[in-house]
């Protein structure tokens, strides 16, 4: 098969599924799976049904959309998803989104998206996460393209030009969605504001300067509302670690992120369908220098998505909790309360540091999406 510019980066095409789904099914986590997702009598069915699958789309539909189905029936109380009738059958879109989790954000729109009668996406994924061959194989086989975060100033330019030039030809020439996070890492303090590096980087492979470059990605915002944050508390933990020094990951921090996003309880989960940005690309004043242009763009993704951000009774409360009010008592009831004191109480225990610092941290992690609509 003949290499092309694009194999450093690239899921696994068609010819490559099938051996990767044969290691996938050997390593010992995919045991691990099964047993956690579905009762035993299924196991062996499943597995003879996955040898049978040839392409990502029969893998998504097959396996991964029962995958995230068990998982959102065993840690949320509900799954909506709003807005997918914007989405044209026939267009490829870049997916800019907020990102609150590793795993479920692309997981839960891929699942929106297959319920829509519409063809899934591609999902960007930093290499710092393929922290084993089977979260390399499962991510590869349904459809993660990797993002090197590492390297010298002209690596790194380098590989943002060939993802930028790659993204580009999926949207335009084989009509392929790609999911792309507003920022690098998850939100840790709940504020949601797309990194204008990330546009830049969509630029790059554009023939004309922004926003004109812009307007053939097809840019939609996407917002994922979770009524209970996945790894809060654990986020905390990074963000006070992070005010007092350099914080430094655990060697296993991203293998126990992912899997605590996967099993902790999520509540009620909400994904909203922004509006193609293009229609508002008019209003940008060109006339400024390109990076000026590049954080107007940014604000337009930024207030769709804060905007879209449905407000559950755990962020009205912070909200009330941080500004000592009852402006919101009418959202929430004692079981909220409950929940949310029970949590912070179990931050304390989990991290070490002054209990009024670490509150405020937790508030303003459920509390800043009410601030982000000025209400």
């Amino acid at each position: 098969m003949k290499e092309t510019e694009y194999d450093l980066i690239r899921p696994y095409n068609q010819e490559e599924i099938p051996e990767a789904i044969e290691r996938i099914i050997s390593d010992p986590l995919f045991q691990k799976l099964l047993n956690y997702l579905f009762p035993d009598e299924e196991h062996k069915k499943l597995t003879e049904t996955i040898l049978q699958l040839k392409s990502r789309f029969e893998f998504q539909k097959i396996f991964m959309y029962r995958v995230i189905q068990s998982i959102v029936q065993k840690t949320s109380d509900d799954l909506i998803f709003s807005d997918f009738k914007y989405l044209e059958k026939d267009k490829g879109y870049v997916f800019i989104a907020n990102h609150r989790d590793i795993i479920l954000d692309s997981s839960l729109l891929a699942m929106g998206l297959m319920e829509n009668g519409l063809k899934t996406s591609e999902i960007t994924w930093g290499d710092n996460l393929m922290i084993s061959p089977f979260i390399v194989d499962v991510g590869k086989v349904n459809g993660m393209i990797t993002v090197f975060r590492e390297g010298s100033p002209k690596e790194m330019l380098k590989n943002s030009q060939r993802l930028s030039s790659y993204i580009r030809n999926n949207i335009t020439e084989l009509k392929q969605s790609v999911w792309i996070a507003q920022r690098k890492g998850r939100s840790k303090n709940g504020s949601d504001t797309t990194d204008v590096s990330v546009l830049k980087m969509l630029s790059l492979s554009g023939e004309s300067k922004p926003p004109d470059s812009l307007k053939e990605l097809n840019i939609t915002p996407v917002t994922i509302s979770y009524e209970w944050e996945p790894c809060d508390i654990l986020k905390v933990r990074e963000l006070y670690i992070s005010k007092q020094t350099t914080y430094i990951k655990n060697k296993d921090e991203d293998l126990f992120s992912i899997i605590g996003g996967v099993v902790s309880d999520k509540g009620r989960i909400q994904i909203t369908m922004g509006e193609n940005i293009n229609q508002s690309l008019h209003t940008i004043d060109t006339s400024v220098h390109n990076n000026l242009i590049i954080e107007q763009i940014a604000k337009l993704i930024d207030q769709q998505i804060h905007r879209n951000y449905h407000l559950w009774p755990s962020n009205y409360l912070a909200f009330d909790m941080l500004e000592n009010s009852n402006k919101y008592s009418d959202e929430y009831d004692e079981t909220t309360k409950n929940k949310f004191n029970l949590k912070l109480q179990d931050l304390f225990k989990s991290v070490d540091g002054p209990e009024d610092e670490l509150k405020s941290l937790f508030l303003k992690l459920y509390a800043n999406p009410v601030y982000n609509k000025g209400l």
